[in-house]
């Protein structure tokens, strides 16, 4: 009777010790999973009635001068391996604490192999007009075509199509910024005046009411970081800036009348105050048919 007790209470005590060591193998997992920050690349697939054959965008937005390995190798292969006929680069690719070393040498990795087009974001601008003017004359240096509320009409496997880019609401003034920007979409509006597919740049999700009055085909944006924190198929994203707590905009792909609008979580890591959870860094390949 006595040795049954003491067989009954050990297996008690396996079967405790197997619980909690599978509940921390849980953990654990979750945990990685929850912070992982390790590249992700999402396709998306837009029709276009304009496009005969097959357009492909690789999309870089908020990269924040964050490291992806020495030299930038793990996100210069990871656009490589996509093969895009076009590099877009939506804003916030420097930025205002860390240093420009990481993104230079990102642009100097694809610019020779791509033809590539960028538009500001807020932290550009926040780096100050010394240092801003540092970073335009990298992108100068490359041959980065930088979009300031023009654009340009381009021929891409015999498909021609329009790109085009505004600024940073934060290049203007407080008291006309809304002004500024809607000029600048006025502007663009009226030099992609033909029936050629329409592609905006746009660092900023949150004015896509705006966005689509102009009826645009095509909007990619970025600075939402996914809302940094998200909860798969429960929760896209927990606070934007700009947007505010659970925005509408934090990432994915979202339609208002003829305009479609891609939103990226972007590739910043260290350069976050707030740590991401379950919101990977993510490189886009868009492709156009």
């Amino acid at each position: 009777m006595t040795t049954n007790l003491v067989n009954h209470a050990s297996k008690k005590r396996d079967r405790k010790k197997l619980l909690c060591t599978v509940a921390i193998i849980l953990i654990a997992i979750v945990v990685f999973v929850a912070f992982d920050v390790r590249l992700s690349v999402s396709t998306y697939m837009v029709d276009a009635r304009q496009i005969t054959g097959n357009i492909g965008i690789a999309y870089v937005s908020d990269l924040h001068s964050c490291n992806y390995g020495t030299g930038q190798k793990t996100l210069i292969d990871a656009v490589h391996d996509l093969n895009p006929d076009l590099v877009m680069l939506g804003g916030d690719i420097f930025d205002d604490v860390l240093p420009d070393e990481n993104t230079e040498q990102f642009l100097a990795g694809i610019a020779e192999s791509y033809p590539c087009y960028y538009v500001t974001g807020n932290h550009e601008y926040w780096s100050g007009s010394e240092r801003f003017s540092e970073q335009m004359s990298i992108l100068q240096k490359y041959g980065i075509t930088v979009l300031s509320g023009e654009c340009n009409t381009v021929s891409v496997n015999g498909e021609h199509i329009n790109i085009c880019g505004i600024d940073d609401p934060d290049a203007f003034d407080v008291s006309d910024r809304h002004v500024r920007v809607i000029e600048q979409l006025e502007c663009v509006n009226t030099d992609s005046e033909n029936n050629f597919y329409t592609v905006l740049l746009a660092h900023r999700p949150e004015f896509f009411d705006l966005y689509s009055e102009y009826g645009f085909d095509l909007v990619l944006c970025g600075h939402a970081h996914g809302g940094q924190w998200r909860i798969p198929e429960i929760l896209n994203g927990l606070y934007a800036p700009g947007q505010g707590w659970f925005p509408e905009y934090a990432g994915g792909m979202y339609t208002q009348s003829s305009t479609t609008m891609i939103v990226s979580r972007g590739l910043a890591r260290e350069s976050t105050r707030i740590p991401r959870i379950f919101n990977r860094p993510e490189l886009l390949l868009i492709e156009i048919k």
